[in-house]
């Protein structure tokens, strides 16, 4: 089932990005990109873009986030970001439908780091 994603006026879209809509048939996004008013999403990404958001902000409230500098931030630190993070994305895809069955948090958890591996690699190879 795919899911149409429309942003008809200037404030807020699905996602809860700030979109402007002053450029015919697209918006403006905060960063400056042009998105498209109307997509047909065909594996309802909107939603679980929103999921994915909505566990990352919880991992903040846990264990990750209650001292001053998180695990990871330290590894980062150390220029060891890359390996880490690839090795736990591979560990959490790994045990995906062994520990815990077919665990969704497992492939979010997985995600979230391919996320930090993103930001890693744009600081460590800025173009």
């Amino acid at each position: 089932m795919s899911t149409v994603f429309h942003v008809d006026e200037p404030g807020f879209d699905d996602l809860g990005e700030i979109v402007d809509g002053s450029h015919g048939s697209f918006n403006t996004h905060t960063d400056g990109k042009l998105i498209p008013k109307s997509i047909d999403y065909k594996f309802d990404e909107p939603a679980l873009l929103k999921e994915l958001s909505e566990y990352v902000n919880s991992t903040y409230d846990q264990h990750y986030g209650k001292t001053k500098i998180q695990t990871t931030e330290f590894i980062l630190d150390q220029g060891l970001g890359i390996g880490f993070c690839v090795g736990n994305c591979i560990k959490y895809l790994q045990r995906y439908g062994k520990k815990d069955g077919y665990n969704r948090k497992d492939i979010l958890k997985a995600i979230h780091y391919a996320i930090i591996l993103l930001h890693t690699h744009d600081l460590e190879h800025a173009e």
